[in-house]
């Protein structure tokens, strides 16, 4: 990790800058393989599935067989697992239901706002060197609280043309049964355009490397919804000297871990926990069966260090990470005036995979900078709000001259004759 003490705010931003890609060639790519299956259904999925993953099969369509196989594959820790962490999840995301509440803004004018839920959502999860069966649990369950109609699920399949039973037996906990082993950018385009086989959706949900990402970019832009933008997974950590310096490069680390282009960033009051936290960051990489892939991304990592916890708070603020773990005295306090983050941990005892895996909260969050504006995963994210409104005769004589006037000075009579004629019949 380079280790930069006190920086000047003249070149903070500059410090605090996630890597800069020419999307251009990759873009390129991307929209072809989009062309081919709009174009070509199935028959383009399947070809490119063959040509991306080395798969051949006669269907893309999980059968319940396949569901059922998985479960009896998994041991019974790891389902046990996976439904603790479901029922958490649940816990967490059923709270987030708003109840409808009807407001009289005037005698007789009446507005309320009702959630609904978005009819048919895609869910895409990788399912490469790490399958983030986590993940069907983040989105599966608040898309069903919400109400969704039609909930789909795309995963690329193993050299072996299946799934990872974990996937499956966790859709099969949130109650999802519609899944095609589809991955990459082909799955992106199936369910934004629609196939023979798999239904176009409404909106898509899921992570993925950077081809799934471009696509959904591109795919955003013809009218189809994505979650959020999203980029490299990142987290910073906010060190002071009562942390403890191995619990903080764990966090590094299990960051580190998901790639070469992953983000890693640690703020200290203290250079002394800097140093040590460089010392644990050695021994437990040693350990790692990813240790390859956790050191290129620490090799583009930053350690800042200052000398009070104002500026320290100033700088996370201003890098709005996706994770920002708070390993610091008064933790509590210093959540107050956190503003920019996806998701944040208090305490030495609140790790990053906890909200990864089973605490409840959802961890498909706003990466590079977009914590700042965007919020993550909730049941919110798989509905629209809806506003309605009734006037009765006395509501509108109440509000009637006054939408006249204005919509005459904006020079529409249409909408002015539309409130005339009824005061008329009245």
């Amino acid at each position: 990790m380079k280790i930069i003490e006190n920086p000047l705010d003249a070149s903070l931003q500059e410090l605090l800058q996630r890597p800069a890609m020419d999307h251009a060639a990759l873009y390129a790519v991307v929209q072809g393989v989009l062309d081919g299956v709009k174009k070509e259904g199935d028959k383009a999925v399947a070809a490119y599935t063959q040509k991306f993953d080395g798969v051949t099969f006669d269907t893309a369509i999980v059968t319940e067989a396949e569901i059922t196989e998985a479960a009896l594959a998994l041991s019974p820790a790891l389902k046990e697992a996976i439904q603790l962490a479901a029922k958490n999840i649940r816990c967490f995301h059923e709270a987030q239901v708003s109840e409808t509440i009807k407001i009289e803004t005037m005698p007789g004018v009446s507005c309320w706002r009702k959630s609904v839920g978005i009819d048919k959502v895609g869910l895409y999860i990788p399912g490469g060197s790490a399958p983030l069966f986590s993940t069907v649990l983040m989105l599966g369950v608040p898309a069903v609280i919400a109400g969704c109609k039609e909930i789909i699920l795309c995963t690329p399949p193993a050299a072996d043309g299946k799934v990872h039973p974990a996937i499956l037996y966790a859709a099969r906990v949130v109650g999802i049964t519609r899944i095609f082993k589809i991955g990459g950018v082909q799955a992106i385009a199936a369910m934004a355009y629609g196939t023979e086989t798999v239904p176009q959706v409404y909106k898509i949900f899921g992570p993925g490397n950077q081809y799934v990402t471009a696509a959904k970019q591109l795919v955003q832009q013809s009218g189809v919804a994505i979650d959020m933008p999203a980029g490299p997974s990142e987290v910073c950590v906010l060190a002071d000297e009562t942390c403890n310096p191995a619990f903080v490069a764990s966090d590094l680390l299990s960051q580190a871990e998901h790639g070469p282009d992953s983000q890693v960033l640690l703020v200290s009051t203290s250079k002394k926990v800097v140093a040590e936290v460089e010392v644990a960051l050695a021994a437990q990489l040693a350990l790692l069966p990813r240790k390859d892939i956790a050191q290129k991304a620490l090799d583009n990592s930053t350690a800042i260090v200052v000398d009070d916890m104002e500026r320290a708070i100033f700088i996370v603020n201003s890098y709005a990470a996706e994770h920002l773990i708070l390993a610091c005295n008064n933790d509590d306090v210093i959540a107050e005036k956190i503003t920019n983050a996806g998701s944040v941990f208090l305490g030495n005892y609140s790790p990053e995979s906890a909200g990864d895996y089973a605490s409840g909260t959802n961890h498909t969050l706003p990466t590079s900078g977009y914590a700042r504006a965007y919020s993550g995963v909730s049941v919110d994210s798989f509905v629209k709000k809806m506003t309605f409104q009734k006037l009765t005769p006395a509501g509108l004589q109440a509000i009637g001259a006054a939408v006249e006037t204005m919509a005459a000075a904006e020079g529409l009579d249409a909408h002015k004759n539309a409130i005339t004629i009824r005061l008329q019949s009245l």
